[in-house]
C-alpha cells in the first residue's frame, strides 16, 4: 500500500505544484490519477519514487516513510514506465530490458535470460531481442519499456503517461495488455493520464485532480460516471455534453446490430445482435477480466519487423 499523507511541493519561486494531497492507493490494484495539465499527477507520481521530494508531508510504503530510504535503493525497487518508452538508443531490446538487473548485480547471462522471458511476458518476439530501438515500431518500443519496468519483480509499477505517443490502434492494444499483464502478475500500478476514457478503462480506483493536486473526486469508475461531485468532473468526464448519455439509434434495424449514439446523436458503439454484422461477445470469455477484449499483437509487431 501507498500513501501520501498532506504532501504539498512547492517550488523556490513560489509554485504550488501540490497543496496538502492525502490518498491511499491499494495494493495489487491500479491506480489511475488522470487530470489537465498543471494538476500535479506527475510531480505526485514522481514523488513515489523520489524522483521528486515533498517540501513537506510524508509518503509511505507499506508503512515506511520513504524519505529514510537511499532514492537509488528505492528506485531500483520500483518499476517505472515512461512517456515515447525513454529507451536508450545504444543498446538492444534485451539489455534495455536488463538495464536494471545489471545495475542491481545480476550476471550477464542471468539478466539476458530474465529479458527474455519477459519479451514473453508483454508479447514481443524473442527475435527482436538483438534489435535496437530505432528498428522498433512505437508499440514495441513501449512493450519494451513496459518489459524494462518488470525486470526487477517490483510489487509497485509507475506508469506515466506512457501510451500517448503512440496511434489509437496500437494504444488499444497496449492498455488491453496492461489488464492482461494485472490479472497475471497483480502488481500495484500507479498510472498518470489525462484520458477519462483510458482511465476508466484501466483503474480499479480512479481519481479526478485539478489544479495544485487537489482531489475532487475519487472512486470507481462506475461511481464517478453515475455521480459526477460536481460541474468540473461532469465537463471533465463528458457528462455536460451527453457523451456518456447513449441510445440506441432508431436508424438499427430489427434483428441487426443496434447502433449507439450520444445526446447530440453522433455514433459512438455498435450493440451486437445474433444475427448481425459483428460477432457477439459474452462479458467474461474464459477467464478474461470484464474490462478486456480481444487482444492482437499484429499491429505492433509487425512494424519494421
Amino acid at each position: 500500500m501507498i500513501e501520501f499523507r498532506d504532501v504539498t511541493k512547492t517550488y523556490p519561486d513560489g509554485t504550488h505544484a501540490v497543496r496538502g494531497f492525502s490518498l491511499v492507493i491499494p495494493a495489487r490494484q491500479i491506480t489511475v490519477l488522470v487530470g489537465s495539465s498543471g494538476s500535479g499527477k506527475t510531480t505526485l507520481m514522481r514523488m513515489i519514487n523520489r524522483m521528486v521530494d515533498p517540501t513537506s508531508g510524508t509518503v509511505e510504503i507499506d508503512g515506511q516513510d520513504i524519505s529514510k530510504i537511499e532514492p537509488v535503493q528505492l528506485r531500483r525497487g520500483i518499476g517505472y514506465v515512461m512517456q515515447n518508452s525513454g529507451l536508450l538508443p545504444h543498446r538492444t531490446v534485451a539489455e534495455n530490458i536488463a538495464t536494471v538487473p545489471r545495475l542491481t548485480g545480476v550476471p550477464k547471462a542471468a539478466a539476458r535470460a530474465r529479458a527474455l522471458e519477459l519479451m514473453d511476458t508483454v508479447g514481443l518476439a524473442r527475435e527482436l531481442a538483438d534489435r535496437y530501438p530505432s528498428q522498433l515500431s512505437g508499440g514495441q518500443q513501449q512493450r519494451v519499456g513496459v518489459a524494462r519496468g518488470l525486470a526487477v519483480d517490483p510489487n509497485i509499477l509507475l506508469m506515466d503517461e506512457p501510451f500517448s505517443a503512440v496511434d489509437p490502434i496500437v494504444r488499444d492494444e497496449l492498455q488491453q495488455e496492461v489488464l492482461r499483464l494485472q490479472k497475471q502478475l497483480a502488481k500495484t500500478i500507479v498510472f498518470v493520464s489525462h484520458d477519462i476514457d483510458e482511465a476508466f478503462l484501466l483503474g480499479d480506483q480512479v481519481v479526478v485532480l485539478e489544479q495544485g493536486g487537489h482531489i475532487v473526486q475519487q472512486g470507481t469508475p462506475e461511481q464517478i460516471l453515475a455521480e459526477p461531485a460536481n460541474d468540473f468532473v461532469a465537463t471533465f468526464i463528458g457528462a455536460d455534453r451527453g457523451k456518456r448519455r447513449l441510445s440506441v439509434s432508431s436508424a438499427a434495424s430489427r434483428g441487426d446490430d443496434r447502433v449507439l449514439v450520444d445526446a447530440g446523436g453522433y455514433p459512438v458503439g455498435v450493440i451486437a445482435a445474433p444475427g448481425g454484422r459483428l460477432s457477439v461477445a459474452s462479458a467474461r470469455v474464459g477467464n478474461a477480466s470484464p474490462k478486456s477484449r480481444s487482444v492482437s499483437n499484429k499491429t505492433d509487431q509487425a512494424g519494421d519487423a
